[in-house]
Order: C-alpha cells, then structure tokens, then sequence
C-alpha cells in the first residue's frame, strides 16, 4: 500500500499525518510507504514547522528529517490512496492533476473515520500550539483506522 498525505502548504497537517502513520505501521509490521506533500509548493524543501515537530516529538514521533514537496500530477501514478487534510487542497489537487485526477484514489482523510460526512483537519498554521495538538489527535485517529481496516484486509 501507498499512501500519499496532502495539505497546503506541506509544513503542518500532512507532516504529522505523514509520520504518525509511518509510526503506526511500523508498529503493526506492514509494508506500506508513505509520504506526504503540498498543493502550494510555497515551502518546498523545508522541514516541517516546529510546532508540527515539537507535537509529534513529544510522542515519540521524529518528523525533523522530513523535507516539504510538491503535490503532482503523476502522485496519482505512484499511490494507491491519496488523503487529503480538507476540502480545498482535494479541489488544488483536482486542478493541479488535470485528466490524471483519480477520484477513487482522493478522499479526506477524516472521512476513514467518519465515512461521508467530508469534515477537515484544521490548519493550525497561524495558531498557538493547542491547535497542532488538536490536529494530532484528529490525524492520529484516521490513522488508527487506516492501519485497522486495512490490516483486516490482508
């Protein structure tokens, strides 16, 4: 399995998805991969941002070596699914990825947890650092079920 996390701006929401997920399946011993990226290419080869890092650190999740990319067409070529952190960045990807958007392959992430009802991870960009805790637990429940639902189906 290939999993692809999308946010923005790639320095916040899907870092963090990125390395709670990394975490989770390593945990449970699956052959997965997994990466993340950025509709706006505005951080490109940045680390994530350190509120981001000092979140995840805290629970023994290290994201530091992580470099921001760019969201591209040819992502839908190289995943099998493609999680979106909230409803504008699956309309960036749409637009970015022209005839080669796979609509079966996109979704947000939050609707592994709550099927249909297309709610978002915040963007805890400008905010203290209650809401990047925020955006950690929401993260790491849709992983949670990710690596539940998917280990069923081996």
């Amino acid at each position: 399995m290939k999993i692809l996390m999308v946010c923005l701006g790639n320095i916040c929401r899907s870092p963090l998805a990125e390395g709670i997920l990394l975490q989770k399946i390593k945990t449970a011993g699956l052959d997965w991969f997994v990466d993340s990226a950025g509709t706006n290419g505005f951080h490109v080869n940045e680390a994530p941002h350190y509120l981001s890092q000092r979140v995840a650190k805290r629970r023994g999740i290290d994201i530091s070596k992580q470099l921001c990319r760019r969201f591209v067409p040819e992502d839908f070529a190289r995943f099998d699914k493609i999680y979106a952190m909230a409803a504008d960045v699956l309309d960036e990807m749409k637009k970015i990825s022209g005839d080669k958007y796979e609509a079966e392959k996109a979704d947000l992430l939050l609707n592994v947890v709550h099927p249909g009802q297309n709610l978002e991870v915040p963007d805890p960009w400008y905010g203290p650092e209650a809401g990047y805790e925020e955006v950690f637990v929401l993260i790491d429940e849709a992983c949670n079920e990710l690596v539940k639902t998917n280990s069923i189906k081996k």
